[in-house]
């Protein structure tokens, strides 16, 4: 009804698995096959039931998957994980035909972080060519974009020596990971997807 809603009024919609109670935030190797088999049992029901809605509805296979509390750099285990992830979702939302063999996909970095999609994404395989996004977020810097302890409200390198300042996350950086964003992915083909910011 809600999707309904919003491309009523001519908007464009992304159904994600989001969150959902951290299920996914175990991307280690023992419980990779359970996780993709519950996956692949979502998204072939939700591909099924909006199977016919037109290019306006898009789906994003999953949401900042990541070892619960843990935001630092993947291991090779959590990579491939989250990878297969992915190549699950394209291959289940594919296999139930109609509009989903040429919808457009949203696939996502581990923890949509822009660093370890540039470090350590794979793109999944797909045999519909040109309809695949990949999707980051960004936070930073954090203290000044999600930390709510009142203290870093300034941002800028103009503000750089006030105590309210993070100390960092200035204009260079935001040049730098939204070069590599444009570097990594855009200029291979893959438009982006800022999903959260």
């Amino acid at each position: 009804e809600v999707i309904n809603y919003a491309l009523d009024n001519d908007m464009y919609v992304i159904i994600n698995i989001h969150w959902d109670g951290g299920w996914l935030d175990q991307p280690f190797y023992e419980d990779q096959e359970d996780l993709n088999e519950r996956l692949g049992i979502m998204w072939k029901q939700i591909a099924k039931f909006f199977r016919d809605y037109d290019d306006h509805l898009l789906f994003a296979g999953t949401n900042e998957v990541h070892i619960t509390g843990d935001y630092s750099d993947p291991d090779q285990e959590n990579v491939d994980v989250q990878n297969s992830f992915n190549q699950t979702f394209v291959n289940t939302v594919r296999a139930t035909g109609g509009r989903n063999t040429y919808r457009h996909l949203v696939v996502q970095t581990f923890n949509t972080n822009i660093a370890h999609g540039v470090n350590y994404f794979s793109v999944p395989q797909d045999e519909t060519k040109d309809r695949m996004m990949v999707e980051v977020h960004f936070y930073d810097p954090y203290q000044f974009a999600l930390e709510e302890n009142g203290s870093s409200y300034l941002w800028g390198s103009e503000n750089a020596s006030s105590d309210a300042h993070s100390g960092w996350g200035d204009e260079d950086w935001i040049d730098k990971a939204f070069g590599d964003v444009k570097t990594n992915f855009v200029d291979d083909g893959y438009p982006i997807i800022l999903g959260e910011y």
